[in-house]
């Protein structure tokens, strides 16, 4: 079959892609930035009319809608991305005769919040319409063989040196399931009659509390066993906070909200997945132990708090060398370089301080990041090569001021290639 996936660059969509070309499907992904040839453009956040999708439709025999968001941003809303572009998908696929529609929801209840009833609200408006359906609401999805977002954090969290931070205990529960399971749900979905107009929860068999969730992936890390720090409520809620203001990354109310919810399903459901598509998922022991975790895995979970540190370091860094550029003497500014004039000096002084902490800003709310970073980059390299060629001298300062530079450039250099590119984070 010629199946239309939307959301196919993110974490769960590129799972979903791969079991359905696997089963012999010919997939077409509509994805926001198309990355190779086939691929179809669209946008979650303004393609709310049938209209628009019906001539994507064309020639397509099912229709696979895996997009979603954790946070809003700008026009990306969960009424826009979860609610009415989706319902806009569904009423084209009832005009145009699809065969199947099959909606990656959310496990939860309504009052989970908004990221939960925006999904829920889509269900319903696709259980109205006159086309075959099937959906499936997946607690907390994670695969052993790669992770983003919040699966990311979950898994670097685990990794951290010596240490669990855990909100209440980690008491919390989760039933979490395999991202390659629920791909095969998918699939089956497609070509089984009893999971016709079925709304499904698709869990793990195994009930685990968070704590317990951190400690079998840092088993799988080989690392030993961490400090089991009990957080304070007002930390989480204050990390939280933070989240939200940068608008960026996966600490957002979102996820912390769907954690200590307990999102755990009925008791039955995997008799029911098993009844009505013949899948049966994995418990997590299961699915770590057919892959042995690999250096790069662990490598990921350790970069994935450095880099948000790493970046934090070189805004503070930036912003207070603006400061000090900004109230640092004439008189000092000039003996800095003695073959400037003293009023050329202390204008660039003054120039560069004021960019310093406009760039330094920038990055630590995360505005244009490469960008900055690039621009950072260039005014260390420019300072270097300046001050090394006309004042020479500082090369021997004491505290190796200007050698230092050097690391600086070298890390800068790192962050750079560590730092995602911007499709990467719109997954």
């Amino acid at each position: 079959m010629r199946v239309l996936l939307t959301g196919a660059h993110g974490f769960i969509g590129s799972f979903v892609a791969a079991a359905l070309r696997d089963a012999g499907h010919d997939v077409v992904a509509c994805v926001r930035s198309p990355r190779r040839d086939g691929e179809i453009a669209c946008d979650m956040a303004r393609d709310t009319v049938a209209a628009v999708w019906l001539p994507r439709l064309a020639g397509i025999d099912v229709v696979v809608n895996c997009a979603g968001i954790l946070r809003e941003v700008g026009a990306q809303t969960f009424s826009a991305i979860h609610v009415d572009a989706p319902i806009a998908l569904f009423t084209a696929c009832a005009q145009a005769r699809v065969r199947k529609v099959v909606q990656i929801s959310a496990l939860g209840e309504d009052e989970d919040g908004e990221f939960i009833a925006s999904k829920h609200r889509a269900d319903a408006a696709l259980a109205q319409l006159d086309v075959d359906w099937t959906v499936l609401r997946p607690g907390l999805v994670y695969s052993a063989s790669g992770s983003y977002g919040g699966t990311s954090l979950l898994r670097a969290l685990a990794g951290l040196p010596g240490v669990f931070f855990l909100p209440q205990r980690g008491e919390q529960a989760m039933r979490p399931v395999a991202a390659e399971d629920l791909g095969l749900a998918v699939v089956a979905a497609l070509v089984t009659a009893a999971a016709s107009r079925e709304v499904i929860e698709f869990v793990g068999p195994q009930t685990l509390r968070f704590v317990d969730y951190l400690r079998a992936w840092r088993a799988w890390f080989g690392l030993p066993a961490a400090f089991e720090l009990h957080t304070p409520l007002a930390f989480v809620d204050t990390t939280v906070a933070a989240g939200e203001w940068l608008t960026r990354g996966p600490i957002c109310r979102v996820i912390w909200n769907l954690l200590r919810r307990g999102r755990i399903g009925a008791a039955d459901a995997n008799e029911r997945i098993a009844a009505l598509l013949g899948v049966t998922p994995r418990s997590l022991d299961t699915a770590l132990r057919e892959r042995s975790c690999r250096e790069e895995d662990r490598r990921a979970a350790k970069l994935y708090t450095l880099l948000p540190a790493l970046r934090a370091a070189f805004a503070l860094l930036w912003i207070a060398s603006g400061i000090v550029g900004l109230t640092v003497p004439a008189t000092q500014i000039a003996a800095t370089v003695p073959a400037w004039s003293p009023s050329l000096a202390t204008a660039l002084a003054q120039c560069t301080g004021v960019a310093d902490i406009v760039l330094g800003g920038l990055l630590l709310i995360g505005v244009q990041t490469r960008l900055v970073e690039r621009l950072m980059l260039a005014m260390l390299l420019a300072y270097t090569f300046g001050i090394g060629v006309f004042a020479p001298q500082h090369w021997l300062d004491p505290f190796g001021g200007l050698l230092k530079n050097i690391v600086l450039i070298v890390a800068l250099v790192l962050l750079l290639a560590l730092e995602p590119r911007a499709a990467e984070r719109r997954r």
